[in-house]
């Protein structure tokens, strides 16, 4: 069999990761991103892997890329100069939102600003009816006189009433928008989010053609960038909602990939708690810019239709912009390496969400920071080697830390620099705990019966403390955590959902008609699967979202593949009921069901997980040297003992406070806490009795 060499690769605020697995063997690099242009950063970490693997980028197999760079433009607008063309009568949609408050006693409460503001939205005369009947026709002439008006925009959202059940208004604006103005990037609300609620629909549409232009110029650049490197393999881009999808298909719907860096993390995490048999885990991705925390049962992320980007309000659901795309759900806060710290009016310690990210970056990094940054802290902390960070390509300058610590936190709370670096790390620990508190209570977990799998550049660094302030038993670290996402882009499958929105009470249910949108939406999701790998097995999952008829909301309700071919009224039923009941406790008897969205995943299968085997015996880890390190439970440094991470081999083990050293990371071990190496590289963190 031939051999495959595959690349990951994940753009974050910070870093960028780059991981090669061949023959067996993984080698990775991380280099600071590159804002200007992102390619020359990813060009940089694949000179340095196949340099390492001994291969050229000739013998590169694939290519999955993950990034944050469209997530980046809609939180910071950078994107596209971009129109929205609506229904007469709906051109306020996306500023009035759902009118309700997220805020609900502040008086003084702003709502986010539209992505796209009022004077460059325009309407047209026509008007689908909810049963997709045309009640007043669109007439072409109206149409191309608006083209007349959109001259000078780069892209064109198209976003009408009701055209999820019926495109054909939608596509006639983008056909004679694209006859009158050649070249001009056009997404439509029928193709981007096919799903009633027209906010989160409009809304979705706006990002995908705001990030179109710029996601496509970039993504162009990349493949021919690395094909003048020789790797002119196929490419390949990790999607929101865990999967992989092809580069001509995330070119064309790019808000696909809002997640797309934060998905691999959560199926890299449920990869990991596959092989160790564990069915509730918290996945904790903390890199330079944010850190993300996601749920995963079962050994699979819990997915969801619509998420949030760029929140006002830090935990507040409803202060970001609704984004309705099939994705991982999980909770992302401004707290990574590179946030940075100040002290508010109320002398207290605020850190993030701003973030120095890579340029200038934490002072430590000597690129002209001057503020102090969470990585600061963990350096003057004892938690970072100066000398080896980063596997030494970044030497960390302490006596920048100190002074940026003293100037602007230390001086305003009168406290010496340890003190002012020990209250920077818990005030972000302490965000980054009520964060999950919130995500966990919001889905009605009890944290207490979780294992934490922590990865990310600095996820280590904090993961023990995490799961001392939520009282977590047991922390395993990965190998390779450093660069957790970009492994995970390795271990997922191709995969696309479908999703269209056809109402249809279970009293008047036409089972025909379901076979047929069923059908309809696994063949639209398996072309996009099989665009990626022709040849591919690929299998469907069917997924149905349900209510009560006057309720607000729908429940998801998964269906065999053999209820989907041979969809019942009764069965549907009875499957909502149980699914009702586990989340409220009861039905509502005599209240008629109906269906709202129509879902099908279709996915290539992915390999059995090994089992990791307990160690057969244990024994002390070589101690490589000790290090001052400060001690949260004695709040005071400590000598610990430091152990390199190559060294922990199954079974040997050693007791906290001490660091495990690697050339992309540095776990913390807490006191109260034993580390333990496991067969598979893994970390296997757990308190003490």
């Amino acid at each position: 069999m031939t051999q495959t060499a595959n690349l990951g690769v994940d753009i974050g605020g910070t870093f960028t990761d780059v991981v090669l697995e061949t023959g067996g063997r993984m080698v990775s690099a991380k280099v600071l991103t590159t804002y200007a242009a992102p390619e020359e950063a990813i060009l940089d970490g694949l000179a340095q892997v196949c340099a390492k693997a001994g291969i050229a980028p000739s013998g590169l197999t694939r290519i999955i890329h993950g990034t944050t760079l469209a997530t980046n433009a809609l939180i910071e607008r950078r994107g596209a100069r971009t129109a929205l063309v609506t229904t007469a009568g709906f051109r306020d949609v996306i500023e009035m939102r759902t009118e309700s408050r997220f805020e609900q006693y502040d008086l003084n409460l702003r709502l986010p600003e539209p992505l796209i503001s009022r004077e460059h939205r325009h309407v047209v005369t026509e008007r689908v009816n909810a049963g997709g009947e045309v009640l007043i026709a669109l007439d072409r002439a109206e149409v191309e006189a608006l083209a007349g008006r959109l001259k000078g925009y780069d892209s064109i959202a198209v976003g009408l009433l009701h055209s999820y059940l019926n495109p054909a208004h939608e596509r006639l604006i983008r056909d004679v928008l694209q006859e009158r103005l050649p070249g001009i990037s056009v997404s439509l609300s029928s193709d981007v989010s096919p799903q009633m609620r027209e906010y989160e629909r409009f809304n979705t549409t706006c990002a995908n053609a705001y990030v179109k232009p710029m996601m496509e110029s970039y993504l162009g650049r990349l493949r021919a960038r690395l094909a003048e490197a020789g790797a002119a393999c196929p490419i390949f881009l990790m999607h929101s909602g865990g999967g992989i999808m092809s580069l001509e298909s995330a070119a064309q719907f790019p808000v696909r990939l809002v997640e797309s860096g934060p998905a691999g993390g959560a199926i890299y995490a449920a990869d990991v708690a596959r092989r160790h048999g564990l069915d509730r885990v918290l996945s904790f991705d903390m890199g330079g810019t944010t850190a993300k925390i996601c749920l995963i049962r079962d050994g699979a992320p819990k997915t969801a239709r619509v998420f949030e980007v760029a929140r006002s309000y830090r935990f507040k659901k409803g202060s970001g912009m609704p984004i309705s795309i099939p994705v991982i759900d999980m909770v992302e806060i401004g707290a990574g390496g590179g946030s940075i710290a100040h002290v508010d009016v109320m002398g207290q310690i605020r850190v993030g969400p701003e973030s120095a990210g890579s340029e200038p970056g934490p002072a430590c990094y000597g690129r002209g920071g001057a503020r102090p940054a969470v990585t600061d802290a963990d350096l003057i902390l004892g938690r970072l080697d100066p000398v080896s960070f980063a596997g030494g390509s970044i030497p960390l300058d302490r006596a920048a830390s100190v002074t940026a610590l003293d100037t602007h936190l230390g001086a305003a709370l009168s406290a010496d620099t340890l003190t002012a670096a020990y209250g920077l790390s818990e005030v972000v620990d302490e965000n980054m705990a009520n964060a999950a508190r919130v995500h966990a209570v919001e889905n009605g977990e009890d944290l207490a019966d979780y294992t934490m799998i922590a990865f990310g550049g600095a996820a280590p660094l904090h993961a023990g403390r995490l799961c001392e302030k939520l009282g977590i038993d047991r922390l395993i670290v990965p190998p390779g955590a450093g660069v957790g996402s970009a492994i995970g882009f390795l271990r997922a499958p191709y995969s696309f959902e479908a999703t269209r929105s056809v109402y249809m009470r279970l009293d008047r249910f036409d089972a025909a008609a379901a076979a047929d949108l069923f059908a309809a939406l696994r063949g639209e999701a398996e072309g996009f699967v099989r665009s990626c790998d022709a040849d591919a097995t690929v299998l469907a999952d069917y997924k149905l979202y349900m209510r009560y008829v006057g309720q607000g909301w729908e429940v998801p309700v998964t269906l065999s593949a053999a209820q989907a071919a041979a969809p019942d009224a009764a069965v549907l039923e009875a499957a909502f009921g149980a699914v009702y009941t586990a989340l409220f406790g009861r039905t509502v008897a005599g209240l008629p069901v109906e269906i709202t969205v129509w879902a099908v995943n279709a996915t290539t299968p992915m390999a059995r997980p090994v089992l990791t085997p307990p160690p057969k015996s244990e024994a002390q880890a070589p101690v490589e040297s000790r290090r001052q390190l400060f001690n949260p439970a004695s709040v005071t440094e400590v000598t610990a003992p430091v152990v390199a991470r190559a060294s922990l081999g199954d079974g040997a083990r050693v007791t906290g406070p001490a660091a495990i050293t690697e050339s992309e990371t540095t776990v913390i071990v807490p006191a109260g806490y034993t580390a333990t190496g496991r067969a598979d590289g893994c970390i296997d963190i757990r308190r003490l009795p």
